[in-house]
């Protein structure tokens, strides 16, 4: 028989002093259940948020490189037009 089947039994054959010490356990143990479900919540949901924030933080670099890139580009182009434009002259 397991632990639990012995549980069950002695639950059924206990009295109501005794049901009561058990429904007041259980009802703690589901407490301290529900306690460390919270913790694990809040720190899931702390978590995502870290994620995003750092998701958000290198979408944002990105976007400067790709923006300091196209100026720098840009710089180039119109040098190499001003060459071009002062060989044909």
């Amino acid at each position: 028989m397991t632990h639990h089947e012995q549980d069950h039994d002695m639950a059924i054959t206990a009295g109501p002093k005794a049901r009561a010490e058990q429904s007041t356990e259980l009802s703690i143990q589901n407490r301290t259940l529900e306690m460390h479900l919270l913790q694990e919540n809040l720190a899931r949901a702390h978590m995502q948020d870290r994620l995003l924030e750092a998701e958000d933080q290198r979408l944002a670099l990105r976007a400067m490189r790709v923006a300091k890139l196209r100026r720098k580009a840009e710089r180039a182009s119109l040098r190499a037009r001003k060459v071009l434009a002062a060989a044909v002259l």
